[in-house]
């Protein structure tokens, strides 16, 4: 395996902050989605399947303790690891009551878990929420990461895939997580089919300027029976090649700010009911040859980081 140097690695991070390895612990909750339910839309986004974001978690019947105690045990003996991150996981994790989602944080507040990472919609985080993060943060001393998933800056292929929000909503959002001093770790896919390497770039533009913390890549893998599916059974879509994704991977991390963390460049996916995922290769595969290809370039994250901060007026300095 590649010593991964080319970019901002996640594993690094946690590492140096916490002087040892840490690992997140799934949870999963009975949760759904504004965009499932009717509250925006219904069916999702055209990607998504019955198990939302996530297919490796227990079952949202246990309780959360109990999903962590079984989880502690199986990761911190296969990796030896004594320090945890309980990542709140599956569809939209602030999609609930506030007290309910109060509630829920408590539920993970044990000696040897570090740190709090809740999956979510940028329509779905009130100032009520992110209040009680703040608090539960500086309470616990503990790092506190808002993952949001936003996929594409580009807004006409978030209403494309029936995301049920847009940029706004993100960008809002982003701010507000500064404000309230919590870590933004934006979620992307980067092989969307009405995406191009101009979006790529501005992604990373955008979450530059934003002052996003932590970043996470997914290429897009497609699921039996979603409206996403059925396009693709149909021929209505098609997706780039590995190698052009391999390109955009790229790209994205040349224009990235360089101190954003990257906490994956291509994701992994469910065994069962796939049409398509990852060119039917290892995910660790793919992301060797990004490494490798971007060492053999010489090139790195943050290579072309050179347009905020009033780039057009460098030529009088």
């Amino acid at each position: 395996m590649n010593k991964i140097t080319v970019y901002n690695t996640y594993s690094n991070y946690l590492k140096e902050k916490f002087n040892e390895k840490v690992y997140k612990l799934p949870i999963s909750l009975p949760l759904s989605c504004p965009n499932r339910d009717g509250s925006l839309g219904y069916g999702g986004c055209i990607f998504c399947g019955e198990e939302g974001g996530s297919f490796e978690n227990l079952s949202s019947s246990l309780s959360i303790r109990e999903q962590l105690k079984i989880n502690k045990e199986y990761i911190g003996r296969k990796y030896k690891a004594k320090k945890f991150i309980a990542y709140f996981q599956n569809f939209t994790n602030t999609y609930m009551p506030i007290e309910d989602f109060k509630s829920a944080i408590r539920d993970t507040l044990e000696e040897d878990i570090v740190g709090i990472s809740i999956s979510t919609r940028p329509d779905c985080i009130s100032d009520e929420h992110l209040e009680y993060l703040s608090l539960i943060k500086e309470k616990h001393n503990m790092t506190i990461t808002v993952e949001i998933g936003l996929q594409s800056v580009n807004y006409h292929s978030l209403i494309k895939i029936n995301r049920g929000h847009t940029l706004g909503e993100y960008i809002d959002t982003a701010i507000k997580l500064k404000k309230y001093g919590l870590r933004n770790c934006t979620h992307l896919i980067l092989n969307l089919p009405w995406d191009d390497e101009i979006d790529v770039i501005e992604n990373a533009k955008i979450v530059s300027a934003l002052g996003v913390e932590e970043i996470k890549l997914h290429a897009l893998y497609i699921v039996e029976g979603t409206v996403l599916g059925e396009m693709y059974k149909r021929g209505e879509v098609s997706l780039i090649s590995k190698d052009e994704y391999i390109e955009r991977v790229i790209t994205f991390l040349e224009y990235l700010d360089p101190n954003i963390i990257v906490q994956r460049i291509i994701g992994r996916a469910p065994e069962e009911n796939l049409l398509f995922v990852n060119w039917n290769e290892s995910w660790w595969k793919i992301r060797d040859e990004i490494v490798s290809l971007m060492e053999k370039r010489n090139t790195k994250q943050g290579a072309k980081f050179d347009y905020l901060n009033g780039k057009a007026l460098k030529k009088f300095v």
